[in-house]
């Protein structure tokens, strides 16, 4: 893949004009609304096991599919930034790219997509994820600033989506637990490579940081002080908060079965995955 190339075609825009950005925003909401809407009718046509789930696993069951795609496209992006683009690696403070500027204001699509879905479905069925609802407006709020600070650098934001590494390992052992395969050894070999995504999100974290320390006056210059206040409070939270309960919760899960559903509850004596399985095993996935 060459993004350099690429960038006479798909990612020619004119990112100046707030016109272009809002398109892409509004494109990327409209892109995984759509991978939403398509997976719930997937789901209710192939899956016996996704019909019997209330309309709120549903939504969950939905969103980690949607964000499983999502963290393929952040892994690739992430990663041309991370170890290939010849631009980032000369500069990780003032750069950017034309292909950068499409996934950002893609991804900006995406979290204010979600944060949509998690908020109405929070209404709708009386519940409250505060984890998950921190981590989405923090993410949203990063990526919007720069639909509004045009200059900022876009290195450290694709650092910030290759966090999303973790989504597609988290989606596969979200599926096979609901689907009564939460005891098999292949759930735990996809729970074992979430794990390792988490903790390399916790290394790529500190790289984060690094790069902020090192370039310190730079990075506050560029991004102007209300971006870089929304910034450095969501990776404060993802550092000391959010990461490090995830690290909890992803390896409870495998040690003690754990209700997807509430994720801080354990499950006594793994009875409700048992019970999953016993339920599923009657039934034509």
């Amino acid at each position: 893949m060459n993004l350099a190339n690429d960038g006479a075609t798909l990612f020619d825009w004119d990112y100046v004009l707030w016109e272009v950005r809002l398109k892409l925003l509004a494109a990327g909401f409209f892109i995984y609304l759509g991978v939403f809407l398509l997976a719930h009718w997937l789901s209710s046509c192939i899956s016996a096991s996704y019909r019997t789930l209330s309309g709120y696993e549903k939504v969950l069951w939905n969103l980690v599919i949607t964000g499983a795609l999502f963290g393929i496209q952040c892994c690739v992006a992430g990663l041309w930034a991370l170890l290939k683009d010849p631009v980032f690696q000369a500069d990780q403070v003032y750069s950017q790219q034309k292909w950068s500027w499409f996934h950002c204001l893609i991804a900006a699509g995406f979290f204010l997509y979600e944060n949509v879905v998690i908020h109405v479905s929070n209404i709708v069925f009386r519940k409250f994820d505060m984890f998950l609802v921190v981590h989405h407006l923090f993410a949203f709020g990063g990526l919007f600033g720069l639909i509004i600070n045009i200059k900022a650098g876009h290195y450290l934001p694709l650092m910030g989506l290759l966090l999303e590494m973790s989504s597609p390992s988290c989606c596969i052992s979200r599926v096979l637990s609901k689907t009564g395969y939460g005891n098999t050894l292949f759930w735990k070999a996809s729970q074992m490579v979430d794990i390792h995504m988490v903790h390399c999100r916790m290394v790529l974290i500190y790289h984060m940081w690094w790069v902020c320390i090192s370039n310190w006056n730079d990075v506050v210059e560029n991004l102007g002080l209300p971006y870089s206040v929304v910034f450095f409070l969501g990776l404060s939270t993802l550092t000391l908060i959010l990461n490090p309960y995830w690290m909890y919760v992803t390896t409870q899960r495998l040690f003690g079965p754990v209700d997807w559903n509430s994720s801080n509850t354990a499950v006594k004596n793994g009875s409700s995955e048992k019970l999953n399985i016993e339920t599923f095993q009657k039934k034509k996935i």
